[in-house]
């Protein structure tokens, strides 16, 4: 039983130190020596354990997503598809910005779409989607039109690639354009933002739809 649950222990370790790892460097510069270093394990753990590399990089993402604050339907009953989309795009706003284990998903993301392995392919898709939904949803009902598709999905796009400044840009270049220190309460107000920019946007598109 102890032999069992030391096992379990070691891949835990593993799995999580190949989390640490595959967020700073990325999949290609990330070695399993690295890994297996930072988990205090030698390196046939991760092949008795994961089978090869590929295969621990597929499950870490797995288990980073596993770890994130993901954007989804709030839990508070008949509460406004406005307060909805605050609730989600601070959501997204924290997952972009954090440096803990809860901003591990976003950084995977971001080292693969820097460099992209063509191993998570249908991995991404399925995990995504069930938060692009939600947000598609949310985008509809404030609406309240009878848009398109394509229309829904042009304001998805604009909300997430506001948000994703926070992941794909610099933080000295953020705090160089915004002029102070990236604090938390400056990506708060920049959250705000982001939201009234977001509802005045989708608003204004409806009604030009109509």
């Amino acid at each position: 039983m102890t032999k069992r649950a030391d096992g379990k222990e070691k891949r835990s370790r593993i799995l999580e130190s190949a989390c640490e790892v595959f967020a700073e460097k990325g999949y290609h510069a990330a070695t399993v020596a690295d890994i297996c270093q930072r988990a205090g394990a030698n390196v046939a753990a991760v092949n008795y354990y994961f089978t090869d590399k590929s295969a621990l990089y597929v499950e870490a993402w797995q288990q980073a997503y596993k770890q994130s604050s993901r954007p989804g339907s709030p839990e508070v009953a008949d509460i406004s598809p406005e307060e909805q989309l605050r609730i989600y795009i601070h959501s997204l706003i924290k997952n972009f910005s954090d440096h803990d284990a809860n901003g591990q998903f976003a950084r995977l993301y971001l080292m693969e779409l820097v460099n992209p392995t063509g191993l998570i392919h249908n991995l991404w898709h399925e995990l995504i989607e069930p938060m692009r939904k939600v947000l598609l949803g949310i985008i509809s009902e404030i609406m309240g039109a009878e848009v398109t598709a394509e229309t829904v999905l042009f304001c998805d796009m604009s909300i997430v690639n506001q948000c994703r400044t926070l992941l794909t840009v610099r933080r000295s270049d953020l705090e160089y354009l915004l002029a102070q220190p990236l604090s938390v309460d400056l990506i708060n107000r920049l959250a705000d933002h982001i939201i009234t920019f977001s509802l005045a946007g989708i608003k204004a598109v409806g009604k030009s739809k109509n």
